[in-house]
């Protein structure tokens, strides 16, 4: 075990300090960011509706508002906690109930605004912080300044803001995922001590497994990744026992059988609905992009520590990231190096096997799914556990030139942390709103329109219809048809927008009302067009209504790309 000494008061007064500032970064702005296409799904779940009856009530070929999407963004009156559960039993299976089922009795409370259901994710996140202790606790045996050094780094993490800002179950699954990881430590210690330690009373072996078993179960109602983390509890559990069927490897087994027994209503509802996809032949409806493998990881490994919304694109992304890189990879070097096997092993262990099945298809598909970042999670708690053992250790052990160098870089650390969550706060988009991460862009251009319309059809369309209705004014009207029907144009609407458009849908709309669609913007995820009269028309019959509309018929674009924020 490490050998360390307890934390000094400088590294309490830090960890306060950091503290404060990590609860108002969550609570700040919750409103201000994009509300995303999985966040929209996420308000349609607790409302209790489906999206088939979301697409016959509102994709009717009538003109709607805004308003119309309220009932089913929320908690409301014509459905109740039971109709939320039967709808991710219905259609979203891969989703399990416990987040949607709090998520549920919050919106009941508090309302159904973005700040309200946000801020669930953001007071859950807090725990996220004692049970970081707890862990670093049962790792490493030492009270601190492991678990300080964690909880100091955890705090300023821009990994975990992203999904502490997120209206998603994902932050909840990292507590669960914490709360397993250490009740399995602590069950395990206690049995190598009921080994050791004859001389003193047994230990209540029964209670501590039984906690595992809870937590677990737990973890696996919420998201179902923690199967992975399961089977990587086990790895370990049973490596440490070097492959016997001792009595810890008999009570680990007891303990995941009655978890995953009392998961199995919602396994046998998931997997009935995994067949039933599998024997339809239907694709994937989840719109996503692939990206390699390398900097897919080198990307996501720097902004478990510094992030300010670079992409791959952006060369600076290949000045920073090796930097980290260099840091995780001598922190996991240095953690199998100094420790005991039944350290490492379970950090190792807990960092592959949830890891392993997002990268062994990308060798098939040929890259990552876009979607894939919460899938991390473990991946980015094992990473930031590692380095938190890096820099307590060095800032103890070795010359005082040494450990000078290693204090300057966890400063640096928090800096980058604090930098990285002092952009985040400001921003109104990020790279975790995916396919909606440019909707403020467009948003603009329909706002400013003096009497707009916007169409549609429920083709894969509804979620990006509701994301997009957070940014759009009260005078903006849709028109959501549904499937490929020919919308009913009414002439009292001065601009006319169409979302995601296929060819034929369009040309069809084009040939019916003489008219013809520019591209207005476009993206990986979303194609908006505007609908005009043809040109050798347009200037005679079709007056323009200010100089945007002049300028998105000679350049829309480079429109799009002028508008500022304060223009919304």
């Amino acid at each position: 075990m490490c050998n360390v000494k307890f934390a000094p008061s400088w590294l309490r007064l830090l960890i306060i300090f950091l503290l404060t500032m990590s609860i108002l970064f969550r609570f700040f702005n919750l409103d201000g960011k994009i509300y995303s296409h999985d966040e929209t799904h996420t308000s349609l779940r607790i409302s209790g509706f489906t999206t088939t009856e979301v697409k016959q009530e509102i994709f009717n070929n009538r003109v709607v508002t805004k308003k119309s999407f309220a009932k089913f963004q929320g908690a409301n009156s014509s459905k109740s906690l039971n109709d939320t559960i039967m709808s991710l039993a219905r259609e979203d299976s891969q989703h399990p109930p416990l987040y949607y089922i709090i998520a549920r009795l919050w919106t009941e409370i508090f309302g159904n605004s973005v700040t309200a259901i946000r801020s669930l994710s953001a007071l859950m996140s807090l725990l996220v912080f004692p049970c970081v202790y707890r862990l670093c606790r049962e790792l490493f045996d030492v009270p601190l300044p492991i678990s300080g050094v964690a909880i100091a780094l955890m705090t300023v993490s821009p990994i975990q803001l992203v999904y502490a800002q997120e209206a998603q179950e994902y932050i909840l699954w990292l507590i669960t995922i914490i709360l397993s990881s250490a009740s399995l430590l602590r069950a395990v210690h206690l049995e190598l001590q009921d080994k050791d330690e004859l001389t003193k009373q047994p230990p209540d072996l029964f209670t501590a497994w039984s906690v595992y078993a809870i937590t677990l179960t737990i973890s696996l109602y919420t998201f179902l990744w923690s199967g992975f983390v399961a089977l990587a509890h086990g790895i370990y559990v049973i490596a440490i026992a070097k492959f016997k069927l001792n009595e810890t490897v008999r009570n680990y087994l007891i303990a995941s059988l009655v978890s995953f027994l009392a998961f199995t209503p919602w396994m046998t509802v998931a997997v009935g609905d995994f067949f039933q996809f599998l024997i339809s032949g239907e694709k994937a409806t989840t719109q996503s992009y692939l990206i390699d493998i390398l900097p897919f990881f080198l990307i996501q490994s720097s902004r478990i520590f510094f992030d300010i919304n670079l992409t791959l694109e952006n060369p600076i992304t290949y000045l920073i990231t090796p930097i980290f890189l260099i840091l995780v990879g001598y922190a996991i070097y240095f953690l199998c190096l100094t420790t005991n096997y039944k350290i490492w092993l379970f950090v190792i262990a807990f960092i592959l096997v949830p890891t392993l099945p997002i990268i062994l298809p990308a060798f098939s598909t040929g890259g990552i799914q876009s979607f894939t970042e919460p899938y991390l999670i473990p991946f980015y708690l094992g990473i930031q556990i590692t380095v938190a053992y890096l820099v307590a250790k060095k800032l103890y052990n070795g010359s005082l030139p040494r450990r000078t160098s290693w204090q300057i870089i966890m400063a640096l650390l928090i800096i980058c942390g604090l930098i990285s969550s002092k952009v985040n706060s400001q921003a109104i988009t990020w790279w975790n709103k995916g396919m909606n991460y440019s909707n403020l862009q467009f948003a603009q251009i329909i706002n400013q329109s003096n009497s707009p319309l916007l169409i549609s059809n429920s083709l894969d369309n509804y979620e990006h219809v509701f994301s997009l209705s957070y940014l759009l004014k009260p005078k903006v009207n849709f028109l959501l048809v549904n499937n490929q029907k020919i919308p009913k144009i009414s002439n009292e609407f001065t601009d006319i927008f169409l979302l995601n458009p296929s060819n034929n849908w369009r040309e069809k709309i084009e040939q019916k009302y003489n008219l013809q669609t520019n591209i207005i913007y476009g993206d990986n995820y979303y194609s908006v067009w505007k609908l005009t009269k043809p040109r050798n028309l347009r200037r005679r019959d079709m007056p323009l209504n200010n100089k945007l509309s002049a300028s998105l018929y000679s350049n829309p674009i480079s429109v799009v790309n002028n508008i500022g924020v304060n223009d919304c």
